[in-house]
């Protein structure tokens, strides 16, 4: 979206505030929490239904953690879809710098 936007900065002078990496950034930090927002319910319900009962709690711990009995685990892909939607949005895609991070967090998640 960024690269096609610049393109028409030209004939349409609002267009320009996508150059800015500020402006940007605060795009990509809206985006990415409304993706989590809104995926999120739906990937923890399929989360819970392939796991089952979640992570084990251990018996000899604090009473504190009997609570967290049936949260599943690997939450983290919800943070990963916010990155990399955000990302594939507003970051310019033509710098291998951004490939080249991308690529490394998804293999690391």
């Amino acid at each position: 979206m960024f690269t096609l936007l610049v393109d028409f900065a030209d004939k349409i002078s609002v267009f320009n505030v996508f150059r800015y990496i500020t402006f940007r950034t605060g795009g990509a930090l809206i985006t990415s929490a409304l993706i989590v927002f809104i995926f999120g319910p739906t990937i923890i319900n399929s989360l819970r239904l392939r796991q089952g009962k979640g992570q084990p709690i251990r018996a000899d711990g604090p009473q504190t953690h009997f609570k967290k009995a049936g949260t599943p685990t690997m939450g983290g892909l919800m943070i990963l879809s916010g990155i990399i939607g955000s990302s594939l949005l507003w970051a310019n895609l033509s710098s291998i710098y951004v490939w080249v991070v991308l690529l490394v967090t998804i293999g690391f998640g």
